[in-house]
């Protein structure tokens, strides 16, 4: 009586028993797998709105496309500017990216930061409160900015849907290690996340050049 007792038992629970061991082996080959993303260097750049691209290329100017960029509506454009800082040190042909934005902004590298003479706010981009004043030139006007000169913090453009899939959440912070032959991990990298977007990692000139980054370069995701 007993030993039929134990067996139904042990029938009941296998079900359960095999679930639960489902469930471990899935973490273990989730944690495993490799979530890999291509690295690309964002040079210095100039994002602007219409007023302020009028302001430096007359009425009624709009932006050339030069080449599209890796995400969807984003283009180089033909336009560039020179930038000048308080120690009236320059900056020339500094390029404007399209599309039109909200908010006018310069993304420049902390190298750039100490040629000009500027205390560049790590931020990410966006994040333009309180940051460091520029003035920008144009073919047809000087625009003096109170604000709006930033080095962008590393960061990573995903889906929500690979986001999701990766566990990943917007204004997270994740390492990312590169794989060429002078291997670094960036740490405190941004996961920035939006409908349509390309996955990618963007970093600065001066972080490229220190991790000795080629194009093509592939970074493997370490959740911190």
């Amino acid at each position: 009586m007993n030993t039929n007792h134990s067996e139904i038992k042990q029938k009941e629970l296998r079900p359960v028993v095999e679930e639960i061991v489902r469930k471990v082996i899935d973490a273990v080959l989730s944690e495993k797998q490799e979530m890999l993303v291509p690295i690309e260097v964002s040079a210095r750049h100039l994002h602007v709105t219409q007023q302020d691209l009028e302001t430096l290329f007359g009425p009624g100017h709009q932006l050339s496309k030069l080449r599209d960029l890796n995400q969807p509506g984003e283009f180089a454009s033909n336009e560039t500017v020179s930038v000048m800082g308080p120690k009236r040190r320059m900056l020339e042909s500094v390029r404007i990216l399209g599309a039109i934005r909200e908010i006018t902004q310069i993304e420049l590298s902390y190298t750039d930061g100490i040629h000009l003479g500027i205390d560049l706010p790590h931020r990410i981009s966006g994040d333009i409160k309180a940051s460091a004043p520029i003035v920008l030139m144009g073919p047809r006007g000087v625009l003096e900015l109170k604000e709006g000169a930033i080095r962008a913090m590393r960061h990573i453009h995903i889906s929500p849907e690979q986001a999701l899939q990766w566990g990943l959440k917007k204004g997270q912070k994740v390492s990312v290690q590169t794989q060429g032959p002078m291997q670094v991990t960036f740490d405190n990298v941004v996961i920035r996340t939006g409908e349509n977007l390309n996955l990618t990692m963007h970093i600065d000139t001066d972080e490229a050049n220190a991790a000795g980054i080629q194009k093509g370069e592939i970074g493997i995701i370490i959740k911190e």
